[in-house]
């Protein structure tokens, strides 16, 4: 299992999700998102904002998924 905050994945705040799977993190993740954004929580707000600006070049949004996907297979297992 690893994990990954959410600052790590384009959030706003230190919140950590753990899975065995980057997609896992990722689904904790955007559920994360929904709670902040049905909070109207600014921080958050702001930071889907920039990841709306990112989704609308596609090959820019998969080279961002990939990244992310390197990053999270290069972290050490957590206990």
């Amino acid at each position: 299992m690893k994990m990954m905050t959410c600052k790590e994945l384009g959030g706003a705040c230190d919140v950590g999700f753990h899975g065995d799977s980057f997609e896992e993190v990722a689904e904790l993740s955007k559920m994360h998102g929904i709670e902040m954004y049905r909070k109207n929580d600014a921080q958050h707000l702001l930071a889907m904002k920039k990841m709306q600006e990112l989704m609308k070049d596609p090959e820019s949004m998969q080279k961002w998924y990939e990244s992310k996907k390197e990053e999270f297979s290069a972290l050490p297992d957590c206990k």
